[in-house]
């Protein structure tokens, strides 16, 4: 079925989907089919090379190729005539990502998107590469060179064609199958004096690829790396390492204070073109802010300093106000353009923002790095040099009057700005990114001791169980939502991070359901993706058949990899439940990775963690007593990383820590760790001096 759009452009088979990226395209000349078997049936009927173009709808350079190319008839007529085209939308299927993204690599040794690859019928890649220009440029081919390349050596060389995308669908296969241990006769590699040699090793590696001077890892396009800036908030919570935590909160601040933070709305774009962590690539994505809440509640605990506390609240505002659907939801991402131009919703001119402030437009832009003749590309994206506190004394101001000034003028700009015509909104509400968000409105409650942000990560919860679990089914999950439809079985990654959130969830309130969930769907993940041998999980369930390789993704990148969150979880949980078998497979996973966790630790930060857990072990925290909500609300106030939570008035027999204890009205805590129990104490500050030797030694 097609349509006419109000121009006259008659639409193609994407007019159908839900996605807004592949809607996007719905009125490209291009027949652009969707992933499924009627495009790949056509392939082989046809004997036709398949094209997929996989992208996401707040990519902006997979905007430009569609302006260049994809609405070009010319370019669209080749591309009829001589392939089937596949669009994806590489956020509702990750896993054909995964798939096709490490074939471009293998091919060209780099990938990204907008991703482009050639497959033969039946699927296999033999060519591909990311943004192809309409003329040669850029020491790149031109896209209408490459089509007309692709379509003469499929006419000519069929079968050489056939056997390299054999040869390719082999490598991807064999650098799949990795994971199983090989253990050195005579080392122990649990022993304590190993362990804390990696962990060393590990910080120690991390820092030479620190920004010291403006934070973060590595070079520009600098990405926020929360997971690294967490290892560093751990590895000094236990060792008191200085250089770590500076590191750490330098990292932080300067985000804060950058372009990629947007300072007049909130809310984290996606990475920095630059060092500076200037000028942004000015996307928005749920999962960047989830991410970024969770370390700056874990720095607002250390530190109690009140700018990560204000950027807790602020940020939460945004996801909140801009990526809420009104029923717990939240929805994908803010597109980097507005009316075809990167950026233009950020960024100002001075005479607006005179216009604007009027008499304080001037502190405005002296603060904020306003210029006539702009500081980004003619325009002006806000970002702050200098801290409030040596900007006000410099000049002689009161710190905390202006800080308010400042609050209401960017209250004034962003009415302003809400006037703009606005960035595309991704709507569609993808299971793994929400997960991560209740994560962090769970921390900032817990952080914030702000009961409304754990209400809103109860309400997610409940939204994601009412709209995504597949009817009539105890734990299965579907990846996306959008219209009222649930589309996609859901990946190891959806799991994981929602296993993940029922474990916060559950500490947060100590409600038993929120592990009955925990528990339901790991032992769903364990039969439907787990690879025994190794310990580790295929990306996909077992019963998917529409992929050439069931992938298993063990890096942790923009987002965590499922795996580090799954094996976390397994460590966790078989403790709650006694479960010796999900430790010993965490254990498996956990040291098939440890030498390149250690050597390439900013690849691998979600692993990293766990050797740090392996370390210095797991604080098992039980609270009883009718005081128990007050008392677990005060402990929760301080940063305890590697910790699991109990809390009950009376015996539950469901879980095994509480089975033993005393419980009558006073508050009785008990505090175990590494195989033995320390004696009960009777008041949280008691638990923390207790926790404090505990964790020192």
């Amino acid at each position: 079925m097609s349509s006419t759009s109000a121009s006259g452009k008659k639409s193609n088979r994407l007019i159908n989907e839900s996605s807004p990226y592949l809607l996007q395209h719905a009125y490209n000349p291009v027949d652009w089919y969707p992933w499924g078997e009627e495009a790949l049936q056509k392939a082989k009927k046809e004997n036709k090379v398949i094209l997929i173009s996989i992208g996401y709808s707040a990519c902006h350079w997979c905007h430009v190729m569609e302006r260049e190319s994809f609405e070009n008839e010319a370019v669209a007529e080749l591309m009829n005539e001589h392939f089937v085209n596949i669009k994806i939308d590489r956020e509702e299927r990750p896993d054909l990502d995964h798939i096709y993204m490490d074939a471009v690599q293998a091919i060209s040794g780099s990938g990204g998107w907008p991703l482009n690859v050639f497959l033969t019928p039946d699927k296999k890649p033999f060519y591909g590469g990311t943004y192809f220009p309409p003329v040669k440029a850029y020491n790149r081919s031109s896209w209408t060179d490459v089509l007309h390349a692709i379509k003469q050596a499929w006419n000519e060389r069929k079968d050489e064609i056939a056997e390299q995308a054999d040869n390719l669908t082999n490598h991807l296969h064999k650098s799949n199958s990795f994971g199983l241990v090989e253990r050195t006769e005579g080392i122990e590699p649990d022993s304590e004096q190993v362990l804390k040699e990696q962990v060393d090793l590990i910080f120690t590696n991390i820092m030479k690829t620190a920004d010291t001077e403006w934070g973060g890892f590595g070079k520009a396009p600098k990405f926020p790396q929360t997971f690294t800036i967490q290892f560093l908030l751990q590895y000094h919570h236990f060792t008191g390492s200085k250089e770590a935590l500076g590191q750490a909160l330098l990292s932080i601040s300067k985000m804060l204070q950058g372009g990629i933070y947007d300072q007049v709305g909130g809310g984290l774009a996606r990475y920095s073109t630059d060092n500076e962590w200037h000028a942004p690539h000015f996307e928005k994505m749920l999962y960047d802010n989830a991410l970024f809440v969770n370390i700056l509640c874990d720095a607002f605990q250390v530190t109690q300093d009140a700018m990560f506390e204000k950027a807790i609240r602020k940020t939460i505002g945004f996801v909140t106000n801009e990526l809420g659907n009104g029923q717990g939801g939240f929805f994908a991402a803010l597109d980097a353009d507005s009316e075809g131009e990167e950026g233009k919703y950020y960024v100002w001119q001075k005479k607006e923002i005179e216009e604007v402030l009027g008499t304080d437009a001037k502190l405005f832009c002296d603060f904020f790095n306003i210029t006539e003749t702009g500081n980004w590309e003619g325009k002006n994206i806000p970002w702050i040099l200098k801290k409030a506190v040596d900007f006000t004394k410099e000049r002689e101001l009161d710190l905390n009057q202006f800080e308010a000034k400042m609050d209401v003028c960017k209250k004034q700009l962003l009415l302003k700005r809400n006037g703009r015509t606005k960035p595309l909104l991704d709507d569609k509400i993808l299971l793994g990114w929400n997960a991560l968000m209740i994560i962090a409105l769970i921390k900032a409650g817990n952080a914030l001791t702000n009961n409304d942000y754990i209400a809103d990560a109860e309400r997610c919860f409940n939204f994601l169980v009412s709209n995504f679990k597949k009817e009539g089914m105890e734990a299965e999950f579907y990846h996306t939502f959008k219209n009222n439809e649930s589309t996609h079985p859901a990946f190891l990654d959806d799991y994981s991070c929602l296993i993940q959130a029922c474990i916060y969830l559950h500490e947060a309130t100590s409600k038993s359901t929120y592990l009955v969930w925990a528990q339901k769907l790991t032992e769903y993940v364990m039969g439907d993706f787990s690879e025994p041998d190794s310990g580790y999980f295929f990306f996909t369930g077992k019963n998917q058949e529409d992929v050439i390789v069931r992938k298993k993704e063990v890096y942790d990148g923009a987002i965590p990899s499922g795996n580090s969150v799954m094996t976390d979880n397994l460590f966790y949980l078989s403790i709650v439940f006694d479960k010796p078998l999900w430790q010993e497979n965490a254990v498996k996973a956990l040291d098939g990775l440890t030498t390149a966790i250690v050597k390439y630790p900013t690849s691998f930060a979600n692993w990293a963690m766990l050797i740090l857990k392996k370390l210095c072990g797991v604080n098992e925290i039980v609270i009883t007593g009718t005081n128990y909500q007050q008392d677990r609300k005060m402990l929760l106030q301080h940063y305890l990383p590697n910790k699991i939570l109990q809390c009950a008035s009376s015996e539950v027999d469901l879980f095994p820590m509480l089975k033993g204890k005393k419980y009558s009205e006073k508050t009785t805590i008990y505090l175990c760790k590494k195989y033995h129990c320390q004696p009960p104490v009777y008041e949280i500050k008691d638990l923390l001096l207790l926790l404090n030797n505990v964790d020192n030694n």
